[in-house]
């Protein structure tokens, strides 16, 4: 994660783009790579989407997408000083206390 983040950061820095790399700015950008990887799920029945990537042009849109989603969730991260792997396992942690095995296993319910 950490050779990402640097390799992101050099990138923009050699093209002078952190300029433009405020938190709101690249949330917006975030956003928009998100809603096109689902415009790449948008009519897929289950089957066909859990089959995606046995598909070479779709599966390459889709991974394309994945890519630039992760570009820009690691690049804001890394512009507010967030821990991605840190913030994860703490999400994890977190979500592990509010949907305990014995009362959720199976269910799909959200917790009140």
């Amino acid at each position: 994660m950490e050779n990402l983040t640097h390799r992101v950061r050099a990138f923009a820095e050699e093209r002078d783009w952190q300029q433009f790399h405020t938190p709101k700015n690249l949330t917006m950008a975030l956003a928009g790579e998100v809603g096109e990887l689902i415009a790449e799920f948008q009519w897929l029945t289950p089957k066909q989407s859990a089959a995606v990537m046995s598909d070479q042009d779709a599966g390459s849109r889709v991974r394309a997408e994945i890519g630039d989603v992760m570009i820009y969730l690691t690049r804001l991260a890394d512009v507010l000083g967030i821990d991605l792997v840190e913030a994860a396992l703490t999400k994890l942690e977190d979500s592990a206390r509010r949907y305990p095995v014995e009362q959720t296993r199976g269910s799909a319910a959200k917790h009140p």
